[in-house]
């Protein structure tokens, strides 16, 4: 699908309570010398911000550091190409190009968790809303004293020299909007603003905070203070919980420590402690 320039216009984006991103402002307030934001650009409607990212690296038409932003999208994906929905302009829907060559190719996988510490750290700071991370991807919120997913955080290979980081974070979502009972908003923990232009420029602050300083030790997950720090805002250790696998597998057992190639550890019955890669999780269940 083409996108559609955000300052194209219709009677279906004119809903007050949500008003339009401000791309200049956005642009002024990210991308500077020396910084890692290059360019930013928001499209009122697109398919997936992700495979449009990924074709752009493909064809050589975006550097590292560019943002590309979408008001809505229609075929929104998540990990295992699980669909992603919601209203337009309900959300913040973006992907980002990163092109860590001074890191060591096994150490990339840390990047959705890198990102998921970054989008935690940036909303609790902008919308004072608590942010848990399920290993590997979600982004949960407390609503009613539940926990429920607000987000999710999809990275993707693009050639031998970049990955394409996508976010999905629900922020206007009313309940009845919801597309499963256990989804849930910024608006519905309680966010103290739901203005998507500082959400957005403090996520993205803080995912450029984080990238620089694990760049800076070497993609050293415990060096950076990325491991210790992931650990701490992850609201999967220390539960009992059922890893899927493929092939009708599974793997019970409380989840102990996040290693440092970001697998989770389960301590199972049987006293062993068994690492298991999100590559090889098709889901993860309270047992």
């Amino acid at each position: 699908m083409t996108p559609r320039d955000a300052s194209d216009d219709s009677s279906r984006w004119s809903d007050l309570e949500r008003p339009p991103l401000n791309a200049g402002a956005l642009r002024r307030g990210l991308v500077r010398a020396g910084g890692l934001w290059t360019g930013v650009e928001v499209v009122q409607s697109t398919g997936s911000t992700n495979s449009d990212l990924v074709a752009l690296a493909a064809a050589g038409k975006a550097a590292e550091g560019t943002v590309l932003v979408a008001e809505e999208q229609t075929s929104g994906r998540g990990r295992l190409d699980r669909q992603w929905s919601a209203p337009a302009r309900s959300g913040l829907f973006f992907s980002v190009l990163l092109e860590p060559a001074d890191v060591p190719v096994a150490r990339w996988g840390w990047l959705p968790l890198l990102t998921g510490v970054a989008v935690a750290t940036g909303l609790s700071r902008s919308a004072g809303v608590d942010t848990a991370l399920k290993w590997p991807n979600d982004l949960l919120v407390t609503v009613g004293g539940e926990e429920r997913k607000a987000g999710g955080i999809l990275a993707e290979r693009a050639g031998d020299s970049a990955v394409i980081v996508g976010v999905g974070i629900n922020v206007t979502l009313r309940e009845d909007e919801l597309p499963v009972p256990q989804a849930a908003s910024l608006a519905l923990a309680g966010a103290v603003t739901t203005d998507r232009d500082p959400l957005l420029r403090a996520v993205l602050r803080s995912l450029e905070h984080w990238y620089d300083k694990w760049r800076t030790a070497g993609g050293d997950p415990a060096a950076s203070g990325l491991q210790e720090t992931y650990a701490a805002g992850c609201s999967t250790l220390g539960r009992v919980v059922r890893a899927e696998l493929p092939g009708d597998r599974s793997l019970t057992g409380e989840a102990v420590a996040i290693d440092g190639d970001g697998r989770l550890v389960l301590a199972t019955e049987d006293g062993v402690q068994e690492p298991v890669g999100a590559g090889d999780i098709v889901h993860l269940r309270p047992a």
